[in-house]
């Protein structure tokens, strides 16, 4: 009886080791399918590309959070053009903020142009904040930059010569990128900015407008040996002014303005001069009451005097007579100075 139970527990047991397996097996079939569904075709892809990419390092972009077609298809094309590129590379660049499909295009932009460019030098770039791509392709196609930038709401440079006449100019300057230079490098924005003031530097210190006018390209090659591109990201090629116009004559207006402030000031002191005047004969007329006042106050005296004088016997009658004699007499011929001259006639 035991062995019988006994052999029933080992039939039992077997049974349990076999289902066990079939599930395991079949858990892995469906882990399996769901791999080939997910990372198939992206395995498959990189396989026959020459850049091959496990499942694992796909299972492991994925629990990284990196977009595994992203970085396969970067791989992929990294490799069609001669340039090896590890997973690891590409991951590391897209988990720090990096645009990966940007930089693979710029490095095989820079190996078909010959130019020299590291993996670690145009990642760099790139998290730098400049688009590497573009500067690439402007190291092999120059681009031409305005100056001034229209953009900015300016279209000409203004500058006024030594004779007072004002010229505006337009310039359009060509740059090449400088990959040694893009990191750290200033931007367009200097360059704009050196090339306008060297515009204005050099037709301010022309003697007369038609100097410029009649060599236009004067101003070109002296703003152009200044090395303006010096600490930019670019190198300048070519600075061409594309048009001279003759603005107002700033000179004729300053010594306008001038006449003007010193006419204004003229009359102010005219003014100042009149208002003194003025106050001065305000003065001069007081001064006279004053004087007449006093000459009201002697002669309120004489009488007093006279008095006095009879009383002392200073002074007769005839005396006083005769006095008054000469009064009148003075009183008339006052009297006859003072009347209009058809009466004199």
């Amino acid at each position: 009886m035991t062995e019988y139970l006994m052999g029933i527990i080992a039939v039992g047991g077997s049974n349990a080791l076999q289902i066990g397996g079939i599930i395991v097996a079949i858990f892995a079939a469906l882990i399996f399918i769901l791999m080939v569904f997910a990372y198939g075709s992206l395995w498959l892809q990189a396989r026959l590309s020459g850049a091959a990419v496990s499942f694992a390092e796909l299972i492991g972009m994925t629990l990284r959070k990196v977009n595994a077609r992203t970085i396969t298809v970067s791989r992929i094309t990294a490799a069609k053009a001669g340039i090896e590129l590890s997973t690891a590379q590409l991951e590391s660049h897209f988990l720090a903020g990096g645009r990966v499909p940007n930089v693979v295009r710029a490095l095989i932009a820079a190996t078909r142009a010959n130019i020299e460019l590291s993996w670690e030098t145009a990642t760099a770039i790139d998290l730098a904040g400049r688009d590497i791509l573009e500067a690439v392709q402007t190291s092999v196609n120059p681009k031409v930059i305005d100056c001034p930038d229209p953009r900015k709401g300016r279209e000409t440079v203004d500058a006024v010569a030594q004779d007072g006449i004002q010229l505006k100019a337009k310039a359009r300057v060509t740059v090449r990128a400088n990959i040694a230079r893009l990191i750290g490098g200033a931007t367009e924005e200097t360059i704009i900015a050196r090339v306008g003031e060297g515009i204005v530097t050099t037709i301010g210190s022309a003697i007369t407008y038609k100097s410029v006018l009649e060599n236009p390209d004067g101003i070109s090659k002296a703003v152009l040996s200044k090395g303006l591109d010096a600490g930019t990201a670019f190198e300048i090629l070519s600075i061409d002014i594309a048009d001279v116009d003759v603005g107002v004559n700033v000179g004729a207006q300053l010594q306008g303005a001038q006449a003007e402030a010193d006419l204004k000031r003229a009359k102010a002191e005219a003014e100042k001069r009149r208002a003194m005047a003025v106050a001065r004969e305000q003065e001069m007329v007081a001064s006279v009451q004053e004087n007449r006042a006093k000459v009201v106050l002697a002669e309120a005296e004489v009488p007093k005097a006279m008095a006095e004088a009879f009383r002392k016997g200073h002074l007769g009658i005839m005396d006083y007579y005769r006095m008054k004699n000469i009064n009148a007499d003075t009183s008339m011929r006052d009297s006859i100075a003072k009347g209009t001259p058809e009466k004199r006639e």
